[in-house]
C-alpha cells in the first residue's frame, strides 16, 4: 500500500504492465534521441531522467518458469510456433513442409540403480511400484522391491531404492555429456543414412537434408532426457520435397542405428574411464499433420517441446540457481537424491582426471551443462526473427503513437545510450507485479478462447 501511495506508481505501473509483469526487470538509466537524417530536425526526445520513476524497466527475458512466468511464457509461445512452423509451414517456411517424412524421438539416459516409479496400466490405474514375489535385499540390506501404488506427484518418485547402490558418479558424468552424446548422434546421423543408401556421405546434401529441434527435460531421477522432432528435407531445405524413397520407416531406422553406436568417454585424461552411451529406452513415433493415428498428432507435439523448454533441473527436486560454495549443499532445500548428487557433482571436480570438467560449476544442474533447446538451421524460423517481428510491432505501434514518420518511407537515425542500474522490485512492488502478470495471462487466455474455432 506505501508503493501505491507514491507519486511515481502510475507511471511505474505502466512499465510492469509494458514488461508483461516481469518478476525480475531491469532498471536503466539513459536517454534516445530520434532525428530527421536529411534536415537533422530532432522528431523525439526521451531521457529516463524526466520519468518520475527515474529508470526505465525492460524484460529480463528469464525462460525459466520458476524465475520468471511471464518472461517464460513469452518464451514458451515462441517456442511452439518455431516448433509448430518447421511441422506445418508459417513464419517463413513454406506449407508443403507438412508433408516431409518426421518423427519426434525420445532418447533416454541408461540405467544407474533402481528407483520409485509411477507406473500405470492401460486402463490408466496405477500400478505398484517394483513388485516382486520374494522379499529380497540388496547389500545393503534394503528391500528390492516396492509394493507401492506411486501417483505422479509422490515425493518418493525417482528417489532410489537404495542410495548406497545407486551409482551416483555414473549419473552426474551422464548429465555431463549428455550434450556430447548429442552432438556425436546428429553428426552419426547422416552418415547412417548414406551408408543405407548406398551414396558418399559428402553426397548426401545434394539429395537429402535432416533437420531438426530437440528440448531437453529432467525425470524426476535427476537425468536429462531428450525430445527432438527429426525432418527430412531435399537438398534446398525444408522449400524442397525429399525424394521418394525418403520415408518414415528409412528415418527410424537410421535413428535407431545411429543411437546405438554413440559412445562418448567419460574422461580423455583416464582411459578407465567409464563408456557413455544412450538407454535402451529410444521411442521413435512419426508425426502427422493435425491427428493421433499410429504416432502423434503435430500440434501435440509443438506444446510438449515447449512446455519443457521453459523448465530446469528443478523439476527434479533441486535449485535454479548456481552453488557457490559446498557449506551451502546442506542447507539446500532440495531432495536427498538430488543432494546427493550435487555432492557428487563437487566431490569429482576435485579429481583429476575430472578437473576439466565444470561440474561444480554445473551442479545446480546436477552435472548438465548443453542446451535446453536447440535446433538445426533449416529447421524453421528462428526465436531472434520472432523477437525481432515482435520488436518492430511495438516500434510501430510507438511511432503511431508519437507521431513519427515510418522509417520505409522517410530517413529517420535513432541515437540511444544506456547504462545498468539494477534489476528485480523493490519493497512492495513483486505483489503489484505479479497482479499485473496475471491480468495480463487471464486477457492472453480470454483473446485464446475466442479466436478458438
Amino acid at each position: 500500500m506505501q508503493r501505491a501511495a507514491m507519486p511515481d506508481f502510475a507511471r511505474w505501473q505502466r512499465m510492469v504492465y509494458a514488461t508483461g509483469g516481469c518478476a525480475q526487470p531491469v532498471r536503466l538509466h539513459g536517454e534516445r534521441l530520434t532525428f530527421d537524417g536529411a534536415t537533422g530536425e530532432i522528431l523525439d526526445v526521451y531521457r529516463t531522467a524526466d520519468e518520475p520513476t527515474g529508470f526505465l524497466l525492460t524484460a529480463c527475458g528469464n525462460r525459466r518458469a520458476s524465475r520468471c512466468p511471464a518472461c517464460s511464457a513469452v518464451y514458451k509461445d515462441d517456442t511452439y510456433h518455431l516448433i509448430i512452423s518447421g511441422l506445418r509451414g508459417g513464419k517463413g517456411v513454406p506449407e508443403d513442409v507438412g508433408g516431409h517424412p518426421r518423427v519426434f524421438a525420445t532418447f533416454t539416459a541408461p540405467s544407474f540403480g533402481a528407483v520409485h516409479a509411477h507406473r500405470t496400466g492401460k486402463d490408466g490405474k496405477p500400478l505398484p511400484c517394483r513388485p516382486r514375489r520374494d522379499s529380497s535385499t540388496c547389500p545393503h540390506g534394503r528391500y528390492e522391491s516396492c509394493g507401492r501404488r506411486h501417483d505422479r506427484d509422490d515425493p518418493q518418485v525417482g528417489q532410489p531404492l537404495c542410495v548406497d547402490c545407486y551409482d551416483y558418479q555414473g549419473a552426474v558424468l551422464w548429465n555431463a555429456h549428455a550434450g556430447e552424446l548429442w552432438r556425436r548422434f546428429t553428426q552419426a546421423l547422416p552418415a547412417v543414412l548414406a551408408r543405407q543408401l548406398g551414396v558418399p556421405r559428402a553426397r548426401l546434401r545434394e539429395v537429402l537434408r535432416l533437420s531438426y529441434a530437440k528440448v531437453a527435460e529432467y525425470q524426476a531421477r535427476g537425468l536429462v532426457h531428450f525430445h527432438a522432432v527429426i525432418r527430412l528435407d531435399g537438398p534446398d531445405g525444408p522449400a524442397s520435397p525429399p525424394p521418394a524413397w525418403a520415408t518414415v520407416p528409412l528415418l527410424d531406422t537410421a535413428i535407431r542405428q545411429a543411437a546405438a553406436q554413440v559412445i562418448v568417454l567419460a574422461s580423455e585424461q583416464a582411459p578407465d574411464a567409464p563408456l557413455l552411451r544412450w538407454g535402451d529406452q529410444l521411442d521413435v513415433r512419426p508425426v502427422y499433420l493435425s491427428t493421433d493415428l499410429d504416432g502423434v498428432s503435430d500440434q501435440r507435439v509443438a506444446s510438449y517441446v515447449a512446455k519443457y523448454a521453459t523448465k530446469g533441473a528443478e523439476s527434479a527436486g533441486t535449485v535454479d540457481r548456481r552453488i557457490r560454495d559446498a557449506g551451502e549443499i546442506a542447507r539446500l532445500d532440495v531432495t536427498e537424491h538430488a543432494r546427493r548428487m550435487i555432492l557428487t557433482c563437487f566431490a569429482l571436480n576435485r579429481l583429476p582426471q575430472y578437473r576439466l570438467l565444470p561440474l561444480r560449476h554445473w551442479s545446480h544442474m546436477l552435472g548438465y551443462r548443453g542446451h535446453f533447446s536447440t535446433k538445426s538451421r533449416y529447421y524453421s524460423t528462428t526465436l531472434g526473427e520472432l523477437r525481432r517481428t515482435r520488436a518492430d510491432y511495438r516500434a510501430a505501434q510507438a511511432r503511431m503513437l508519437l507521431g513519427l514518420p515510418d522509417p520505409a518511407e522517410e530517413t529517420t537515425l535513432t541515437l540511444s545510450e544506456w547504462r545498468y542500474a539494477g534489476s528485480g522490485h523493490r519493497h512492495g512492488e513483486p505483489f503489484w507485479a505479479e497482479l499485473a502478470r496475471q491480468r495480463i495471462a487471464t486477457a492472453r487466455r480470454i483473446a485464446k478462447e475466442r479466436a478458438a474455432p
